[in-house]
């Protein structure tokens, strides 16, 4: 019992900071691995405690709010966290693989809003507080433009939707130096909604997705897809992404593609919900005291967790920068052990108020490194982030520039040099197979490279004797050097490492000046002109040719046998056109589309700007879409995409 009761109150304790004091100081699947230890505490023992979080379905309303009574409750879902759970919940439904007909919709990552019309006007907004009970924040609702202040049907209906920040917004909004910096788009959604000030509200750029029809006066739907209908016939916004299906096979296969698509949507999700359509089976199938029995929701890997800043240390970079790396109190993170994450720069620490010692949000999506969002809670004994004195690879002094800590030897300073090195070296640069970082840590340290020309100078008896280096070796390395001197212009201006000129950037230059003189040549007006190219990039590409050791080792390069291919202009359907592609698209992926557009002549950029000529839209094309219609430019969909390729 002692037991129990210290997991409620602990419970009880993280919900208050969410949800009444908008402070969170735990990621959700820690919440919700307690929680699934309490219900299981309490199925075996048979004992549930008066306060236990599992007697309802939120939080207690704001003292600083109205409390509101919704007309129709609010249910919250029950979750699947495996496919084998899935799949049992669907097999209670099912006659083989037929299913009864099923939606499977995104589980937004937001906060819970239940619109009241009355007449057509909406005359109150409330969060889902209790489930009964929420809390009056119409005031703040009005503020998010997507919710109509009118619609066309005149009963009394409540709307219940997601309260959502987007990525874009979220980015554009932590830009701004004088503000602090938001920790992600939940908290930020939730902080805005429940913010008594309701111009804070508007500053965020909220939406609010609308996906059920929680009362309605004077109408029955017969199903899911109907109610869908009705919300966009009344022009609620709601999600591009809804499918039915009547066949266990097509839910899970819908549960992946939904799992595929989670990283390149511009807002967060943090699982699916599937539903049965039909009202009439809902209605027999009924609820618990907590969940609707005829739907679920199927709960994606957390991609955030909260865990504690052990450490900072500083690693050197290719361009002799020092980069703030947080040692981190190992936590599992969506599917593997975090111990590291990334803290970009030391004012970025200091904006975020990181300490050594305190409770971090810590958030990875894809294979990119964690990075820290925010602080969760500072625990005694806290210490600042002090800035190094010293390079801590070789002991020089550093100096500021900016935001940033740098090494005043880097031409010089070994970690750099072979950083740089293996960059160079690497698969989309120079494309030098065999040569580790390893490998080129022993070369420097026996002295034979120090430049980059210095690979190409290589031969057997500089090789032969170094440790781990045999014959069969030796002869992989020659060969594999050898063949790189054959490469493109991209390739080899970011194999250069200049400063802030990525893959993208290196191809855009390629594409632009055609040859390597021209490029050299570039002036700070010419690379400003292009696509996403501003003023601290120029300039850092200006800084680049002026220094006389970069244009050395070009020449060093060249004179070594370095030999670089201008890149052919491709003629078709799309020459001459600056393309941009948004949304998703059924049949191709991005990077596909963007192969059959350059192959078709066709430049593909990042974003909508008044060089481009044309956009393809696929589903939920989101800002560049409505950019690209306000700019007046052409827009195309999937289908006329399709046809112009020939395919």
């Amino acid at each position: 019992m002692d037991e129990m009761k210290k997991l409620v109150d602990l419970l009880n304790d993280y919900a208050y900071r969410y949800y009444v004091l908008d402070r969170p100081v735990v990621a959700d699947a820690e919440y919700d691995r307690l929680y699934d230890k309490l219900v299981a505490m309490e199925a075996e023992t048979g004992i549930v405690l008066d306060d236990s979080p599992t007697r309802r379905v939120g939080g207690a309303p704001l003292s600083g709010f109205q409390s509101v009574k919704h007309l129709g409750r609010l249910y919250s879902l029950d979750k699947c966290q495996t496919k084998e759970a899935m799949k049992a919940w669907l097999d209670k439904l099912a006659d083989g693989d037929e299913i009864p007909a099923c939606s499977i919709e995104y589980k937004f990552d937001g906060l819970t809003i239940n619109l009241t019309y009355r007449g057509g006007k909406l005359v109150r907004a409330a969060t889902r507080g209790d489930g009964v009970n929420g809390e009056d924040v119409t005031a703040q609702v009005k503020t998010i433009n997507c919710v109509p202040l009118s619609i066309d049907y005149k009963g009394t209906v409540e709307v219940q939707g997601e309260g959502i920040m987007r990525l874009s917004a979220l980015a554009s909004y932590n830009s701004n130096p004088d503000v602090v910096p938001l920790k992600n788009a939940r908290n930020a959604a939730a902080g805005a909604i429940r913010n008594l000030d309701p111009g804070e509200t508007a500053k965020r750029k909220l939406e609010v997705v609308c996906y059920n029809v929680n009362y309605i006066e004077g109408a029955r739907f017969s199903g899911g897809d109907e109610m869908i209908d009705f919300l966009k016939k009344n022009r609620f916004k709601v999600s591009d992404y809804y499918r039915l299906s009547t066949s266990k096979k097509e839910v899970l296969q819908a549960l992946d593609e939904i799992a595929a698509k989670r990283d390149s949507l511009d807002f967060l999700i943090d699982g699916a919900v599937v539903k049965i359509n039909r009202y009439s089976m809902r209605e027999e199938l009924g609820y618990t005291q907590k969940f609707p029995r005829w739907a679920v929701a199927f709960k994606f890997e957390a991609q955030e967790a909260t865990t504690v800043v052990k450490d900072v240390i500083w690693q050197v970079s290719r361009t002799g920068k020092l980069n703030p790396l947080a040692v981190l109190e190992p936590v599992e993170l969506a599917g593997v052990t975090v111990s590291r994450a990334t803290l970009s720069n030391y004012n970025e620490i200091l904006r975020k108020g990181i300490k050594i010692g305190c409770r971090v949000f810590v958030r990875r999506s894809n294979d990119v490194i964690p990075e820290i969002t925010g602080v969760a809670e500072y625990l005694e004994g806290n210490r600042d982030v002090e800035l190094p004195t010293v390079c801590p690879a070789c002991g020089s002094p550093v100096e500021r520039n900016g935001a940033f800590v740098l090494c005043t030897n880097k031409d010089n300073c070994e970690t750099a040099l072979i950083s740089r090195f293996a960059h160079f070296v690497s698969r989309d640069a120079m494309d030098v197979e065999g040569l580790s970082e390893k490998t080129l840590e022993l070369l420097y340290q026996e002295g034979k490279i120090r430049r980059f020309a210095d690979l190409y100078a290589l031969t057997k008896d500089d090789l032969t004797g170094i440790e781990g280096f045999k014959d069969k070796k030796i002869s992989n390395i020659l060969q594999a050097i050898e063949k790189s001197k054959d490469t493109e212009l991209g390739r080899f201006l970011y194999a250069l490492g200049i400063p802030n000129v990525g893959k993208k950037a290196a191809a855009q230059i390629a594409d632009a000046f055609v040859t390597l003189p021209a490029a050299m040549a570039a002036t700070k007006e010419q690379l400003e002109a292009m696509d996403d190219f501003g003023e601290i990039t120029a300039g850092d590409i200006v800084a680049f040719w002026n220094n006389p050791r970069n244009v050395e080792d070009v020449e060093l390069l060249l004179g070594q046998g370095v030999a670089i291919r201008e890149k052919s202009k491709k003629e078709g359907v799309f020459s001459g056109k600056k393309v941009v592609l948004t949304g998703s698209l059924k049949k191709y992926p991005r990077s596909k589309a963007k192969e059959l557009i350059e192959e078709r002549g066709g430049e593909v950029a990042d974003s909508v700007s008044k060089t481009v000529n044309l956009v393809v839209a696929g589903e939920e094309a989101g800002s560049k879409l409505a950019k690209a219609q306000k700019a007046g430019i052409e827009i195309i969909d999937e289908e006329e995409f399709e046809r112009r390729l020939g395919l």
